[in-house]
């Protein structure tokens, strides 16, 4: 079994979030793709959600979505969550695992907990994002091998997938999916200001913030 491994802080959960899953689901011919809350990030992000809100928000979202599900493993973890943590636990399954990751988050990377032995336990999946572009990994050291001329053909559309094998028999997956210009900050500021999000994210989502009041007093 194929499982992709999506997390992030889903504060709020939206239609991108659903759409690159399903995207790269099909691309990489996986078997489910599990959502992964965070919890109490390594990194502050202003503005953040209660946890246990975010688990539900995206509960919500993959209702009806039977290849997509999602986990607390990160919420139920005490202290900072790291994916190295994460990888462990869900290796337990016995099934071959893809981390989803935006480039933006691949670039640091490298300040990332025991980052070589995450590379030697999962695929890593790095997903194109708006406003960022595959060339500017070209000083990545985990991408040496890869050509300015790749880089950039995936960035045009002209290729659509890179693989570079690491250690351990896994890759590193270069993956430009279709572009999807929403974002969790822009939903956060557009509820604040009183704007219709109806467009961005599922029915179910927006009726749970509604619900809960958040994002009232945008922090970001």
């Amino acid at each position: 079994m194929k499982i992709g491994i999506f997390g992030g802080a889903f504060n709020p959960v939206h239609y991108g979030h659903l759409k690159t899953a399903d995207e790269v689901l099909r691309v990489l011919s996986l078997d489910k793709i599990i959502f992964v809350p965070a919890g109490s990030p390594p990194f502050n992000k202003p503005g953040l959600a209660e946890a246990g809100q975010r688990f539900e928000m995206v509960k919500a979202a993959i209702a009806g979505h039977p290849e997509f599900e999602v986990s607390d493993i990160e919420l139920r973890r005490e202290g900072k969550s790291y994916t190295i943590e994460t990888v462990e636990k869900l290796a337990e399954k016995g099934a071959a695992l893809f981390l989803i990751i935006g480039i933006d988050a691949f670039r640091d990377m490298p300040l990332w907990k025991e980052t070589d032995r995450l590379f030697s336990m999962v695929n890593v999946v790095v997903i194109s994002r708006p406003g960022y572009s595959f060339a500017g990994l070209s000083s990545s050291p985990y991408l040496k091998r890869v050509s300015i001329e790749v880089l950039d053909e995936l960035d045009s559309g002209k290729r659509r997938l890179f693989a570079l094998p690491t250690s351990g028999e896994k890759e590193i997956i270069l993956c430009k999916v279709v572009d999807v210009n929403v974002s969790s900050s822009h939903i956060r500021e557009a509820i604040s200001r009183g704007m219709d999000t109806a467009s961005l994210l599922p029915e179910s989502v927006k009726s749970y913030i509604i619900l809960h009041n958040l994002y009232k007093n945008n922090n970001n």
